[in-house]
């Protein structure tokens, strides 16, 4: 018999024997039909597609690990009913304390990846644990990351905080703009540093963006203590309070011209500054990338 006959008749037993269990289970277990066969069309119906849940992320975690309800549930302090509970969906939304519990469990058999650890707690509800400092900041950028900044020479590249700390830069970036690397922030070298006026050829135009900006951020974290601080620490300087009292405030643009004084030549460059968010797994939204792309 040819090979396609032989393949169409293993077709045809295989529709026949999932018919006959069919029949056997009913239309009551569909389940267990699944899970005799390892086959969903076998009920008549489609696979279902689930969207990601807390629960299901964890079984799925504490399967790949073969840790039991119950062994998870002793290491993190908590019931193994509530685990079930937790993994089933009756329980939604569990306090950070309980979150970080589980996850100290699990890490205990095999640490968990960044990607595994956000999605917990994103599922939860919940912030990655850890504060932005900028240490952490620094830590969190990948070497593949880090490189790349490499990678855009002769362009200007760096990596900066909400609140204008610089993480890293290349060198074509220090280079341009010279005091900033050892200022440690984008505000403190605008008014605080002689180099930033000399070689910023509008830096009344761009002292006055950088105040607005600041205006803007300080009104959605009204509270952040990072903001307040900042804020306290520039008003000591005589033009950073004479452009606050302006009370504008501005968004950064995406995109935009920046003029700069060669300190080797004293020739005018011409920039665009691009500006984008910087996928950080550890402190989403926290990270932006800036590119300075000479005309």
């Amino acid at each position: 018999m040819p090979v396609r006959r032989l393949t169409r008749a293993g077709r045809e037993c295989g529709s026949i024997a999932i018919r006959l269990l069919s029949r056997t289970f009913g239309t009551g277990d569909r389940r267990e039909l699944v899970r005799v066969t390892g086959r969903s069309d076998a009920v008549g119906e489609p696979p279902t597609i689930e969207a990601p849940s807390f629960g299901r992320t964890l079984r799925r975690l504490r399967d790949d690990r073969g840790v039991s309800r119950e062994q998870l549930a002793y290491t993190a302090g908590v019931s193994a009913s509530y685990v079930t509970h937790l993994e089933k969906g009756d329980r939604v939304n569990p306090a950070a304390a309980v979150v970080e519990a589980l996850v100290r469990g699990l890490d205990r058999v095999r640490p968990l990846t960044l990607a595994d650890r956000r999605q917990v707690f994103d599922l939860a509800g919940l912030g990655l644990p850890g504060d932005p400092t900028v240490p952490n900041l620094r830590a969190a950028i990948t070497a593949e990351q880090r490189h790349a900044l490499f990678l855009f020479q002769p362009h200007l590249a760096a990596y900066v905080d909400y609140l204008g700390n610089l993480l890293e830069a290349n060198d074509a970036w220090d280079a341009a703009l010279p005091g900033l690397r050892q200022d440690g922030n984008m505000f403190r070298w605008m008014f605080g540093n002689e180099l930033a006026r000399r070689y910023q050829v509008d830096w009344e135009t761009e002292a006055r963006k950088y105040v607005r900006w600041l205006r803007t951020t300080a009104g959605r974290l009204a509270e952040d203590p990072g903001i307040l601080g900042l804020v306290d620490e520039l008003s000591g300087h005589p033009d950073f309070r004479r452009l606050w009292a302006e009370d504008g405030v501005d968004f950064p643009s995406s995109a935009r011209t920046l003029r700069l004084r060669d300190p080797q030549s004293g020739r005018v460059r011409e920039f665009q500054m691009q500006t984008a968010g910087l996928n950080c797994t550890a402190f989403p939204h926290h990270i932006a990338v800036i590119l300075g792309l000479e005309l």
